[in-house]
């Protein structure tokens, strides 16, 4: 009886050995494929090109990036099968740095700019902008645009930088981004993405 029970014993051992030895190459496998994936994104510098357009004095730039690129950023590189299965919960948001920059690298929340006052610019910023922004797909949908993040720099950076972000987007859509400025008064802006994901020079 004895030997019975340990032969049964040794079996189911062997048996959750096999199954986790197999799990644990599976894991490896997908984990690879993934990794290999993000490689290849940080390889060409994570962001599409950057699409500037220059209006008198200011140039405003819209560039792409990958939403893996924050993920990874706020989960680490530990473990990539959470990175990934959070990317496909959001794949369908996309967010785009956009900044405004002078060309003598002036202040642009200045009256002179504006023609408001600086901390109603500011305000503006971080809280009007989001209006002024819509995505219209390669399909033409338009999509307004869901929030908005101003980066402050207390005017340590020679421009003003916001994160922009879009929902329900397929990730295989080319998109146009359509700014039309009413902080500056320079009109309507368009940058369209013809490229995913391209090359920067770093």
């Amino acid at each position: 009886m004895k030997d019975l029970s340990r032969l049964v014993l040794a079996f189911l051992l062997l048996v959750l050995f096999s199954c986790k030895k197999e799990d644990s190459q599976s894991t490896k496998i997908d984990d690879s494929e993934i990794r290999d994936r993000y490689f290849n994104l940080e390889k060409i510098g994570w962001k599409s090109r950057a699409y500037t357009q220059k209006i008198e004095d200011i140039g405003f730039t819209a560039t792409e990036v990958p939403i893996q690129y924050y993920l990874l950023k706020d989960q680490g590189t530990e473990n990539l099968k959470t990175v990934d299965s959070l990317y496909e919960e959001n794949k369908r948001e996309r967010v785009i740095e956009f900044t405004f920059q002078q060309d003598e690298e002036k202040d642009l929340l200045a009256k002179d700019f504006t023609g408001m006052e600086y901390t109603d610019a500011v305000k503006y910023m971080s809280f009007g902008l989001d209006k002024d922004f819509y995505v219209v797909t390669s399909k033409k949908d338009t999509i307004p645009c869901s929030g908005v993040t101003y980066e402050r720099s207390y005017k340590i950076a020679p421009y003003q930088k916001v994160m922009l972000f879009f929902s329900g987007i397929d990730p295989n859509d080319k998109i146009q981004l359509v700014y039309t400025d009413y902080l500056f008064r320079k009109g309507t802006l368009k940058f369209k993405f013809k490229d995913t994901y391209t090359p920067l020079a770093l």
